[in-house]
């Protein structure tokens, strides 16, 4: 299969798999005092030093999880009861219309089990990137303690939001800031009170993730019991994954990136060639290299994704935690992008696994698939 699906999950890499058996066969529980113990807690802190250094952090910052969705609740719902058990409850959130589900579920539930919290949503632009402006007089106009939520690269679109920008505006103003970092740890500079990112999409294993809190940023854990991860999240650590984690955030080249936005552009430009009508979400912000949303207008996207997956080619129609689901893109509405586009929106995210032949693979069967809808295709 040519797989073109990296912003869902990057398949493993051959090293990170090694170090995972490894630390399998190796054993022990991170907890115990005896040798075996030891062994499994010193590759733990081989992992936390590892992922510390690519994200350009202080080790005792980080903080392992199960994963992005994890990491991401565990930052919003650490920093809403951290900052109220130091007297300065938190008022009001700002979140951006584009985030992951995994955190728009949690703000929901925030909302319902806090119904005196005030939160409101943050535009973005039609190119899908938030509106700086509107953060600036939201942050001017209320008071007590704020907490803005942004994620640093969107996972349909590739947009890259200005969060250096972002974390000056909320330091200045005495707010909190999370930041959603799935999509673009180790991949673009990243600042903010609290940053959430997974293993899996940097080719790491699935099941583990990491939660950076700056240390003197509020925070109070949410699975308390063994005092594991310095009583900041409870339960025996996944010394394996962990392993695979930091063995992944170790590969990634700044030549690799430059390589996906090359094969990218081509993709892009061939494309155009193929189709007249293309349209290219995002086109002119800036973008995650290997990543490319479009529309094919007239093709129905899951249609177009069966028929790939027929040809050996997958690819996505959204979100992989979403794509399953009845309902257009809240990325794509938020962009104002309209229905009849939004419905054909088609997701191609390139990784290390791949070649610069697999993108015109993809285009050819998308060129069978659209003769067969009726030609829609350029002269």
């Amino acid at each position: 299969m040519i797989y073109l699906d990296h912003n869902a999950t990057t398949p493993a890499r051959r090293e990170a798999r090694a170090a995972l058996l490894r630390a399998l066969r190796a054993g022990g529980n991170a907890s115990s005092v005896h040798r075996a113990g030891r062994r499994a807690r010193a590759l733990i802190e081989q992992g936390r030093a590892e992922v510390a250094r690519r994200m350009g952090v202080d080790a005792s910052t980080v903080v392992f999880t199960s994963g992005g969705s994890e990491s991401c609740a565990l930052a919003l719902w650490g920093a809403f009861y951290g900052a109220r058990a130091e007297g300065r409850p938190i008022s009001r959130m700002l979140v951006s219309a584009i985030e992951h589900d995994c955190v728009r579920a949690t703000v929901r539930a925030m909302g319902e089990r806090a119904p005196e919290l005030q939160i409101d949503l943050l535009p973005v632009t039609a190119e899908g990137v938030i509106d700086l402006g509107f953060l600036t007089r939201w942050l001017a106009g209320g008071l007590g303690q704020s907490l803005v939520c942004v994620m640093a690269a969107n996972n349909e679109t590739g947009a890259i939001q200005p969060v250096a920008q972002i974390h000056g505006l909320t330091r200045e103003a005495g707010a909190l800031f999370v930041c959603d970092a799935v999509q673009g740890a180790g991949r673009i500079a990243i600042t903010a009170d609290y940053v959430a990112f997974s293993a899996h999409k940097l080719g790491g294993p699935q099941g583990t993730g990491a939660l950076i809190v700056r240390s003197d940023a509020p925070f109070a854990a949410q699975l308390v019991g063994g005092g594991q991860e310095k009583g900041r999240r409870a339960g025996s650590e996944n010394v394996a994954a962990i392993a695979g984690f930091g063995a992944a955030m170790a590969l990634e080249t700044a030549e690799e990136l430059k390589s996906l936005t090359a094969l990218r552009d081509q993709f892009e430009r061939d494309l155009k060639t193929a189709f007249a009508d293309v349209v290219i979400f995002s086109e002119n912000a800036p973008r995650l290299g290997g990543t490319s949303n479009f529309a094919l207008p007239g093709i129905v996207a899951q249609t177009a994704v069966m028929a790939l997956d027929l040809d050996g080619i997958a690819i996505s129609s959204g979100a992989a935690c979403s794509s399953g689901k009845v309902g257009r893109s809240h990325v794509l509405r938020a962009m104002n992008v309209p229905p009849h586009l939004a419905d054909a929106a088609l997701r191609v995210s390139f990784g290390w696994t791949n070649h610069p032949t697999d993108g015109a693979a993809a285009i050819h069967s998308l060129y069978r698939l659209s003769q067969r809808a009726g030609g829609r295709v350029a002269a």
